[in-house]
């Protein structure tokens, strides 16, 4: 399957889905965790119990699962964290919106991560 690659407009027009796919697994993440240690711990929790943790892991499944479809790469997931693939300059990138950011402002070339994250110039890509 070939790999698909996103223009900055394609992707910017995909920020609102994907900012709501990524609020909804910090929801459910926090439950999870959050309802995790109540049932190793053995105390109540008013999320509930061992169904309701499938319920959670169930909604992180599906929205992790929504990014793969549409092409778009989970690189992390505490903090999220998605990469776009892209090209800038004939060379491959991933435009990288990281959980909490409000748009698509960061890139950086394939091999070399998030610690070679640039931002995005004001003129595009």
């Amino acid at each position: 399957m070939t790999e698909r690659t996103f223009t900055l407009s394609e992707a910017r027009a995909l920020i609102p889905e994907v900012r709501a796919r990524i609020d909804d697994i910090v929801a459910a993440r926090a439950n999870l965790t959050e309802l995790t240690f109540a049932l190793r711990s053995g105390i109540s929790s008013p999320l509930g119990g061992k169904p309701e943790l499938k319920g959670y892991e169930a909604r992180i499944d599906e929205a992790l699962g929504w990014f793969l479809i549409q092409g778009i790469e989970v690189k992390g997931f505490a903090p999220v964290l998605v990469d776009f693939p892209a090209y800038y300059a004939r060379q491959a990138v991933l435009l990288c919106l990281l959980e909490g950011e409000q748009e698509l402002g960061w890139y950086h070339r394939t091999e070399l991560g998030f610690a070679g994250r640039r931002r995005i110039p004001a003129a595009g890509l």
